[in-house]
């Protein structure tokens, strides 16, 4: 996945796909709050097959449910060629207790099992995590596969939008996973995971409106919210037809950040599998009113200056000194701003400045990809694009907003990932820290093997 995001951009994670891995990040409540499952004895758990649909109830109802863990990731992952895709559930006394989406690939020693955020269990039910193996295991070994790897949407620790601890470590859940042969990759910090380790979210519960909404903003994003509005930025949800307008600009993204673009049609088999939960969303500068806008500044600022200029030449004071150098400054910055307008309107009348892909899930929107145009920066164009996606939340009762990967890395104002961190964080959310890449070996002398090479080549 790619973000490009104010005030500077970096990558984010990648999106789980068989399409090919991206962006993924945790859907999770917080360990701390959302409510354990109960347990269950061991004797009345069994593995049993389900279907896509009842498949997609149970992740639409359950707290860790996200679309990585969907039918329209199953289409997804089903689309690309050499990828099996398989259902695991878990029953109790005639009730779906976990489910989880396994696709199996080649890898160079064999078939690998992938679980994205999932699965779908509460891992602090020792017993639930015993069963959900054990079925997975099964899974895996009738596919050929020498091992499983899954990142758990259970959140490992919530911290603050500082990055500081706020509850405990859910210490438990690592501690069943373990005990069921899982192994744990470690709590790594940065980029490169198939799916993010460190996540920012927004909680929209109790936002009745969107004056509380952007009331719920630091002032610095408040302003740029307002700002894009005030310059003509629009957005609005694009079809299929306009998909090489998204796709234009996440290339132009990806070339300016050395990032791989997807192509095209990755974003149409993205929307083929996703249907109306895909939402490709694109802000456009509307040059005319703009530049109406802009005259309008202008005008009243000349106004202000002229009278600032007489009163001063009347009676010269400091503060009207400094009040008519602050006036003129900014009656300069209008005249540039409207010389570049019309530099901008020989593009055209409206001018695409960014586009985001935004997922739809019942638990949860999460911002997916996103690009922008260098050149039109200025516009505030990405922080609008978010003010509208929460929007689309409130009307759709959608308390969780999902901004995906960050770092994890919060006291170095040079990491790569601080220019992502510090526009997420201006709309007020908190973190989440997820377990990470787990991996349940199903062929013991295989995966030793694999491990072995993976040392030797240093990955």
């Amino acid at each position: 996945m790619l973000h490009d995001d104010e005030p500077s951009t970096t990558p984010d994670s990648q999106v789980a796909s068989a399409a090919q891995s991206a962006p993924a990040a945790a859907p999770a409540t917080p360990a701390a709050t959302h409510p354990a499952t109960p347990a269950a004895p061991a004797a009345s758990y069994r593995s049993v097959a389900i279907t896509a649909e009842q498949f997609e109830a149970f992740s639409d109802a359950h707290p860790l449910g996200n679309f990585q863990q969907s039918p329209g990731m199953m289409r997804l992952a089903a689309d690309q060629d050499g990828h099996d895709v398989d259902l695991v559930g878990i029953e109790s006394d005639g009730e779906l207790r976990g489910a989880a989406m396994m696709v199996t690939a080649k890898s160079h020693f064999g078939n690998e099992g992938s679980i994205w955020l999932g699965p779908l269990v509460d891992g602090r039910d020792p017993e639930l995590v015993r069963a959900m193996t054990a079925a997975i295991e099964e899974t895996a070994k009738s596919r050929h596969a020498y091992c499983v790897t899954c990142w758990p949407a259970d959140v490992y620790r919530r911290r603050t939008s500082q990055g500081e601890p706020d509850g405990e470590a859910n210490n438990t859940m690592m501690d069943n996973y373990a005990a069921n042969g899982w192994q744990h990759h470690g709590f790594t910090r940065g980029y490169g995971e198939v799916v993010n380790r460190w996540v920012y979210v927004k909680d929209l519960t109790g936002i009745a409106d969107d004056k509380a909404l952007l009331k719920s903003y630091d002032k610095r994003t408040q302003w740029s919210v307002k700002r894009a509005q005030s310059m003509g930025v629009h957005v609005r949800e694009i079809g299929e037809d306009e998909f090489d307008v998204f796709a234009r600009i996440e290339r132009q993204t990806a070339e300016r950040r050395s990032f791989k673009a997807r192509e095209e049609a990755y974003f149409h088999r993205f929307k083929k599998a996703f249907g109306g939960k895909a939402h490709f969303m694109l802000a456009e500068i509307h040059i005319a009113e703009y530049v109406a806008d802009m005259e309008a500044k202008r005008k009243a600022l000349r106004e202000k200056v002229a009278q600032l200029q007489a009163k001063y030449d009347v009676h010269s004071t400091t503060r009207t000194e400094r009040q008519l150098g602050e006036e003129s400054r900014n009656l300069a910055a209008a005249e540039k701003r409207l010389a570049e307008a019309e530099v901008f309107a020989k593009d055209g009348d409206v001018l695409p400045a960014a586009a985001s892909l935004f997922v739809e899930h019942p638990q949860e929107m999460v911002y997916l990809f996103s690009g922008s145009v260098a050149a039109y920066k200025p516009f505030y164009a990405s922080a609008l694009i978010q003010y509208e996606a929460m929007r689309l939340c409130l009307e759709r009762g959608i308390t969780r907003y999902n901004f995906y990967g960050i770092s994890g890395v919060f006291d170095d104002p040079h990491d790569e990932g601080r220019g992502v961190l510090e526009f997420k964080q201006g709309f007020n959310g908190y973190v989440e820290e997820l377990a990470g890449r787990l991996t349940l070996p199903v062929n013991g002398l295989r995966f030793h093997v694999s491990e072995l090479a993976h040392k030797l080549l240093g990955r």
